[in-house]
C-alpha cells in the first residue's frame, strides 16, 4: 500500500490540483462500501453552507503565498497554515 488513495495519478487527473469542480464520485474521503461514513450527505451540506456564508462576506479572498506548506504526514493531507488576504466587498 502506498498511500496515495485520492491522490493516485493513475486514476485520479491533476491529484494535487484544487478543484472544486472535480467530480470523482469513486474518491475514499468519506470512505468505502460497508466502511462508507453515514455522516457523509450532512458534512457535505455543511460544508456548502458554511463556504457560501464566508464568500458572501468575504468575497474577495485569495492566497497571500502562492504555494502553502503542506503537512508530512501519512495519515493527514493539507496545508499547515493557509494564509488568506480577506477584504470585505
Amino acid at each position: 500500500m502506498d498511500g496515495s488513495a485520492n491522490r493516485d495519478e493513475r486514476h485520479f487527473p491533476n491529484p494535487d490540483t484544487f478543484d472544486l469542480a472535480r467530480n470523482s464520485p469513486d474518491h475514499l474521503g468519506f470512505g468505502f462500501g460497508i466502511h462508507d461514513c453515514l455522516g457523509a450527505p450532512l458534512a457535505r451540506l455543511e460544508a456548502s453552507v458554511a463556504m457560501d456564508a464566508f464568500l458572501r462576506r468575504f468575497p474577495r479572498v485569495q492566497l497571500r503565498e502562492q504555494w502553502p506548506t503542506w503537512v508530512e504526514s501519512f495519515v493527514v493531507r493539507g496545508p499547515k497554515m493557509l494564509p488568506l488576504e480577506v477584504r470585505h466587498a
